[in-house]
């Protein structure tokens, strides 16, 4: 069980904040509530402390003898501020300590992750954006603010994400306290949790691509984009800069990523090698067609009693080897590539094969069908190195094999600039 500081901010989403604050209780983690004085204009004590079961405070003087400016902070396993409004981040940037959230921010040794909500023109104000690079700069975790209806009928960049990616959010962040490469501690981070990832730029790409056959049809897969969304979330709570590229994916974004939307095998072809440039490391867990069809139909093809004429195919771009090829070039030094090779009958010397054709640094080989890759909720895998190790990673969540691969990456890396 973990030990969660949720602090909330005077901001029209506090009420989402309830359903953060259950699906953490839910998950197990001991919460405690510390909204700033305002906050309860939106939101009563009374309601925090019924769904937490924890006192609920903003100031510094209630139940002083337990010194809860300094004990909060410094028993905590995550802050987290949702909403984080531009005045929270304000306050936490110039280290201010005018109420117990505040208090918190400045004795916290822990990850401490803020999740932005205001209006579309608070958020982009370069007051607000140089609080957020001040606090970022410091290892704490700033979130970009999701797109979408914000109060009233104004719509933009500054909503709240939702509660169910903040808690997958916090549960990447709370699992990396087992999984991360550690740094001394240091304000809004810590010896117990600091991120493996900080400072570095990554590139995933996720779901599976289609090619069209007609207005209506197309050749494609059962890829989800579950395991390439979970390699995300965990690069975002170890410190990365991600950039997720998604290929038909009907998954909420992650929340800390930058996600660009894709079709077909030549979209994503583009799309990777553009961000490629700046990334230390990519990973390529999506599900890519090999052929598409030579012609796309202009109307739908007909079920007329005729069999239509055969579909002629052409292979789609490679983009794992691509990426390979291209990074001595385009890359920055030292890029790391993993590719993954779904199969439904392992064959470690046709993987073997397959990482040296594609010149990557790790080829992750798992196995789809009897409830495991495509559509499913666990995940196993043998890592093939381009160094000639070979480490399997038994049945697990595809958070949890996210996780494992990154500790591979993230330990080479380290490596690389130490």
């Amino acid at each position: 069980m973990a030990r969660v500081i949720l602090g909330v901010g005077a901001g029209i989403a506090a009420y989402k904040a309830c359903e953060l604050l259950r699906l953490l209780k839910e998950a197990g983690h001991s919460v405690r509530v510390v909204p700033t004085p305002d906050a309860l204009r939106f939101v009563g004590e009374p309601t925090w402390a019924a769904l937490s079961g924890e006192p609920v405070t903003t100031d510094v003087w209630t139940g002083v003898a337990e010194v809860p400016h300094v004990k909060l902070g410094q028993h905590a396993d995550l802050v987290l501020v949702a909403p984080a409004t531009a005045d929270v981040l304000a306050r936490a940037a110039a280290g201010m300590s005018n109420d117990l959230l505040t208090a918190t921010l400045l004795t916290a040794r822990c990850p401490v992750v803020y999740a932005p909500a205001m209006h579309t023109e608070m958020w982009e104000h370069p007051a607000t954006q140089e609080n957020v690079a001040t606090l970022r700069r410091r290892g704490a975790t700033v979130v970009e603010p999701a797109v979408g209806r914000l109060t009233g009928k104004d719509s933009g960049q500054g909503r709240l994400p939702e509660p169910s990616e903040l808690f997958a959010l916090a549960e990447r962040f709370l699992a990396s306290r087992t999984h991360a490469s550690l740094r001394p501690a240091g304000p809004g981070s810590a010896s117990a949790g600091t991120p493996s990832l900080a400072g570095r730029t990554v590139l995933v790409s996720a779901g599976g691509t289609r090619e069209e056959l007609d207005p209506v049809r197309f050749l494609g897969n059962w890829s989800t984009g579950t395991q390439g969304y979970a390699f995300a979330r965990s690069a975002v709570a170890r410190g990365a800069d991600v950039t997720l590229v998604a290929a038909n994916v009907e998954l909420p974004d992650p929340v800390g990523a930058k996600v660009v939307r894709t079709v077909s095998a030549r979209d994503m072809h583009a799309a990777m090698l553009a961000a490629a440039p700046h990334a230390d490391a990519i990973v390529m867990t999506a599900a890519v067609a090999d052929f598409r069809p030579v012609a796309r139909a202009g109307q739908k093809i007909k079920k007329d009693g005729r069999l239509p004429e055969p579909i002629a195919l052409t292979e789609n771009p490679d983009i794992l080897a691509d990426l390979s090829a291209r990074r001595d070039q385009s890359g920055p030094a030292g890029q790391l590539i993993v590719g993954f090779a779904a199969e439904t009958d392992p064959d470690l010397d046709l993987a073997r094969a397959k990482l040296a054709r594609k010149g990557c640094d790790f080829l992750v080989m798992n196995q789809v069908g009897g409830g495991l890759g495509f559509g499913a909720g666990d995940n196993e895998a043998v890592v093939l190195a381009a160094d000639g190790t070979v480490t399997p990673i038994p049945r697990r969540s595809k958070d949890a094999l996210a996780d494992f691969v990154w500790d591979l990456v993230g330990a080479r890396l380290g490596r690389q600039s130490g």
